[in-house]
């Protein structure tokens, strides 16, 4: 019977790692070179984007009350914009999880 510690080699692993990435063609952790946003751009960017959609979302309600819009205008900005609550809601949650794992932390 051979030992985990020989099954899960830190060679064999970083060999496996090393074939995976060439497979998949995504960039490794060693390809990240910082220049792109940080975690909390990110978040203000999806945001505001969410609030964009809100405020389009009810223009379209407007002009569709009014007459201005079709139905089906006004249907597709309802469901856009139920779409884009529930993912901001999604993302909430995920904050709120990660802020409570890390309160959980012991110190």
């Amino acid at each position: 019977m051979t030992e985990i510690s020989s099954i899960l080699s830190t060679s064999g692993v970083r060999g496996a790692y090393r074939s995976s990435k060439e497979l998949s063609g995504l960039p490794g952790p060693e390809a990240v070179t910082g220049k792109g946003e940080s975690f909390s751009e990110m978040l203000q960017s999806a945001t505001t984007n969410a609030v964009g959609k809100v405020r389009e979302a009810e223009a379209v309600a407007q002009k569709g009350l009014t007459g201005e819009m079709g139905t089906q205008r006004v249907v597709e900005a309802t469901l856009e914009l139920e779409s884009t609550v529930k993912v901001m809601v999604s993302m909430r949650d995920k904050v709120v999880e990660a802020y409570q794992e890390i309160m959980r932390m012991p110190l």
